[in-house]
């Protein structure tokens, strides 16, 4: 499900603040870059109110933001609705007792760290990332929420690569998403990058 196929005219708006880098961080990559859609004020809002009215009566008690940029979009939304804010963050960045789920990234693996208590049983969360691509992370977030008990109400992101198909990893975890995009990669794409598909 997406606010674009639901009409909303502030979309428009958000999909136009967020700039396209070619070339970034590697030759033939298209980065989604939503630095500029923090610029704009407006914008910024928009994506924060579309995702509190999509899930202000869902009962949700737990936002679930994955580092890093599910740190800008997380807890305003979190404060809106009424939830506690979890920060899942990667390896080390956190102090005390903590529960971790490794995935695999196009390049090497990787770790999403929790607090352990942060979420707990019969939690209800959302989890949320600027942008959901392959989809490993996402995934990982949710098996290092539900390892805690909690139920995954929906995953939001602001932006998906449909062509990566990340949303397919997801399974029967709902995804919400504002914009959608068109390859990630240049028109000289390289055999590596067509790896990903």
């Amino acid at each position: 499900m997406s606010a674009c196929q639901d009409g909303d005219p502030r979309v428009e708006r958000i999909a136009s603040a967020i700039r396209v880098v070619p070339d970034f961080p590697k030759p033939g990559i298209l980065f989604q870059d939503i630095t500029t859609l923090l610029l704009d004020p407006k914008a910024f809002q928009d994506s924060i109110d579309i995702l509190v009215e999509r899930f202000k009566d869902k009962s949700i008690t737990v936002v679930a933001g994955i580092e890093a940029r599910g740190f800008i979009f997380g807890p305003p939304i979190a404060l809106a609705i009424g939830a506690k804010f979890v920060p899942l963050r990667k390896p080390k960045k956190l102090p005390g007792e903590v529960i971790f789920e490794e995935y695999v990234l196009e390049y090497g693996t990787d770790c999403l760290e929790m607090h352990v208590g942060a979420v707990e049983p019969g939690d209800r969360a959302l989890v949320v990332d600027d942008l959901i691509a392959t989809g490993g992370t996402l995934c990982a977030a949710i098996r290092l929420i539900e390892r805690a008990g909690a139920e995954i109400v929906e995953c939001a992101c602001i932006i998906e690569i449909p062509e990566l198909k990340g949303r397919e990893r997801l399974g029967d975890k709902p995804l919400y998403i504002l914009v959608e995009t068109k390859s990630p990669f240049t028109e000289d794409e390289s055999s590596w990058q067509k790896s990903w598909l």
